[in-house]
């Protein structure tokens, strides 16, 4: 808890382009909670660098995903957004970290494991302790909540054990954080392969709707969406392709899938993907508009990295000199 509120936590990599998953999965719930909590959201562009970037277009994304988080209806005085990389006590919480966490526990987790088969060439230290950094963040900020997609279950659960192990050593030093899934539109999935999770590194174009995508664009890409042959509106598990799109449209509308199977009884697939279609590109207009306006304004978004990073670093900080304190490191000199 962070001055009488709880504290949340969670952040994107500045990597690739957001796409409909990243908004309906996380940013436009994010927007929900910056009342009810103290809240932190990260681009973490530290988590980027397992893979190998083009220096200058990391930098030109990640300062793009940050407008986009303003963009998308995140408020910078009520949420603190900000750059991983500018707040120092993210690396430093996270090597103290690494020395209570165990080999096998990093061994266990699948995302090194699929990344690693994705990047043989370049299978880092980096890309291995990832998940300590991610605990890190975490822990940095005693977050009480943590909104993930139920892929990122696994980090969270890691986070829990060693936040745990540190306190069973040293006391009180580390909130323990639950996970924030959203039922609904928690897990919005390819549009070429619906029983995969929608991805900002998919080879297909087609797959993704991205959210600076035009009407044109994202009506054609709904056109070409995966469903199956019996042509009936109905969410099933065994139509992940259709089930998939009455969920997006859902979310877009704010219809439950109820309302969205009476809405199109009766009516056949292409109806009901022009309408998906325009319903998302209506949905995410807005966003484009004050994306276009303010990656602009040069000077505000300066001041938003400036200001929202100094903000981090003092809670951070304040994090960091507890357990420094705790595991013996002598005390700074100020």
């Amino acid at each position: 808890m962070l001055d009488g509120k709880k504290s949340l936590f969670s952040g994107m990599q500045s990597t690739g382009t957001l796409h409909l998953g990243n908004y309906l999965g996380a940013l436009k719930n994010w927007v929900t909670l910056e009342d009810e909590y103290q809240c932190f959201y990260c681009v973490v562009d530290m988590h980027s660098i397992t893979v190998r970037q083009e220096p200058a277009e990391l930098r030109r994304k990640a300062r793009a995903l940050l407008t986009l988080y303003i963009a998308a209806g995140l408020d910078p005085e009520k949420n603190c957004l900000y750059y991983q990389s500018h707040v120092p006590a993210h690396a430093e919480l996270s090597w103290i970290l690494n020395c209570y966490t165990y080999m096998g526990e990093l061994n266990r987790m699948t995302q090194f494991k699929d990344k690693a088969s994705k990047n043989e060439e370049n299978i880092n230290a980096g890309l291995f302790t990832y998940p300590v950094l991610m605990a890190a963040d975490i822990l940095l900020f005693q977050a009480d909540i943590v909104p993930v997609g139920d892929d990122q279950k696994q980090h969270i659960e890691l986070t829990r054990d060693v936040a745990g192990r540190f306190n069973s050593i040293y006391g009180d030093v580390f909130t323990i954080p639950e996970p924030y899934i959203k039922k609904t539109g928690a897990r919005i999935m390819s549009l070429q392969e619906p029983t995969k999770k929608m991805s900002k590194s998919d080879d297909n174009a087609n797959a993704s709707i991205y959210l600076l995508d035009d009407t044109d664009t994202i009506i054609r890409k709904f056109k070409r969406a995966v469903t199956d042959s019996d042509n009936e509106i109905r969410h099933s598990k065994d139509k992940p392709g259709i089930s998939n799109l009455i969920e997006i449209y859902g979310v877009a509308t704010g219809k439950s899938i109820e309302e969205t199977e009476k809405e199109f009884e009766g009516k056949g697939y292409g109806d009901f993907k022009i309408a998906t279609g325009e319903a998302v590109a209506s949905m995410l207009k807005p966003i484009q508009d004050r994306y276009n306006e303010l990656i602009k304004d040069k000077a505000y978004i300066d001041s938003i990295i400036k200001n929202n990073g100094e903000k981090a670093s003092y809670y951070a900080n304040k994090t960091l000199r507890k357990v420094q304190k705790k595991v013996g490191f002598p005390e700074r000199i100020r």
